[in-house]
């Protein structure tokens, strides 16, 4: 595997997008049907809940925006189609009950955002690439579960809509390591880039630290005009 990943980057795969200017953070489902172990769409994500609140810290430090998704339905037999065929738990995902809470171990900020969402992808039929795109956001960094389904899709799409895509390694998880690790690796190939969340904080708080130097309190220069937008 290592050689083919290797032939495949000498052949122009993997180049490094890095970040651009203005950074939002998109924590994916971390909602208690998927982060509680004995739910059956559940899995131990302890760790890697650690990690994104390190970064939901930074977005804070930084002025970021932060999107944290979550899965809900109305009816879920009517409103997950075929998708309900493979997985089963998701009829337990009704809108309004605890499993599609927030895990209350995130350190969710006042300011923060849920957005609600029926399939895989962020993207995938609601406003995010518009609302982000109105408030001068190009980076989106990704936190959440799971690695292989949600995370990769809203990737994907993210790369798909021109952002700037980071994808948090040791903040996202699956419930499966063969299918976490393939698709970090495809993600890293094609997509965007995958880098330690420590590394992800410290580039966050250095955009924190320049623009308190520059005069702009504790708030980059562009919060207020994303505070500003329509």
């Amino acid at each position: 595997m290592t050689s083919d990943i290797e032939a495949v980057r000498r052949r122009g795969f993997g180049s490094r997008v890095g970040f651009g200017e203005a950074p939002a953070l998109v924590v994916i489902d971390f909602i208690r049907a998927f982060t509680d172990p004995g739910h059956r769409l559940g899995a131990d994500v302890s760790r890697e809940l650690a990690q994104t609140n390190l970064l939901l810290e930074a977005a804070h430090r930084a002025g970021a925006p932060v999107i944290l998704s979550t899965v809900a339905y109305d009816d879920p037999v009517g409103e997950t189609g075929v998708w309900l065929r493979k997985m089963a738990g998701l009829a337990d995902l009704v809108a309004g009950s605890v499993e599609v809470e927030q895990d209350p171990r995130l350190a969710i900020g006042a300011n923060d955002t849920i957005l609600r969402k029926q399939f895989a992808s962020c993207f995938f039929k609601t406003t995010l690439a518009d609302d982000l795109r109105r408030q001068g956001i190009d980076t989106v960094i990704i936190a959440g579960c799971t690695t292989s389904g949600c995370v990769r899709a809203t990737a994907v799409d993210a790369c798909c809509h021109g952002f700037h895509t980071i994808v948090a390694r040791d903040a996202v998880a699956d419930r499966l390591q063969d299918a976490h690790e393939q698709s970090l690796t495809d993600i890293d190939l094609k997509y965007g880039d995958v880098l330690p969340a420590v590394e992800i904080v410290g580039w966050l708080d250095s955009r924190a630290r320049c623009q308190a130097e520059a005069g702009s309190g504790t708030r980059p220069d562009w919060w207020a005009e994303l505070r500003a937008s329509p």
